[in-house]
C-alpha cells in the first residue's frame, strides 16, 4: 500500500529537524569549551583576588625583634593578634593596607604569641570577634605595687 504524502513529507522533516538538533547541540559543546577557555586565559591574565602571592615573611624579622615588638605593642594594654600585627608591619615599615601580608604576619604571630603563653610571657585574655586577645603576663609584685601605689 502507498503512503500518504503527508505522512512522508512529515518524515522528512522529522529526520531535517534531528539533524539540525544534533549541529546546534555540536556547536553548543563547542561553545561551551571556546567559553572555558577565554575564562581560563581571563584567569591568567587578572591579578586579582583569586591569584594569591605566596607571602615570606620569616627574613622580615631580626632574630627575638618580632617578640620584642609584641611587648612595646602590649605594654599600652591588651591587642588582638590583628592589632599587634599591625602594629609590627608600621614598626617595619609595611605596608598596613596589603590584606595578604597582614594575615601572613599574623597567622606567623599566632604562633609566637602561644610560645610565649606557655613561657609564661604574655596572656591570651580570650578572644573578641573570634580573634586572640593578648596582654602582657605582670608578675603579682607588680600588680600588688601598682595597686598600692593607686591606692
Amino acid at each position: 500500500m502507498a503512503e500518504i504524502r503527508t505522512v512522508t513529507t512529515l518524515r522528512r522533516k522529522r529526520d531535517e529537524i534531528i539533524a539540525v538538533i544534533k549541529l546546534y547541540e555540536r556547536q553548543l559543546e563547542q561553545a561551551r569549551a571556546d567559553l572555558a577557555h577565554v575564562n581560563a586565559a581571563m584567569r591568567l591574565f587578572d591579578a586579582g583576588a583569586d591569584v594569591r602571592p605566596y607571602v615570606d615573611i620569616h627574613r622580615v624579622f631580626k632574630r627575638a625583634e618580632k617578640i620584642a615588638l609584641c611587648r612595646e605593642a602590649l605594654a599600652s594594654g591588651p591587642m588582638t593578634t590583628k592589632e599587634v600585627a599591625l602594629f609590627l608591619m608600621r614598626k617595619k615599615g609595611l605596608d598596613t593596607g596589603d590584606k595578604v601580608l597582614a594575615k601572613a604576619v599574623a597567622n606567623n604571630l599566632i604562633h609566637s604569641l602561644r610560645m610565649q603563653a606557655m613561657r609564661g610571657r604574655v596572656v591570651m585574655d580570650g578572644k573578641r570577634k573570634g580573634v586572640c586577645v593578648w596582654r602582657l603576663n605582670e608578675p603579682l609584685s607588680l600588680l600588688r605595687l601598682s595597686e598600692n601605689h593607686c591606692a
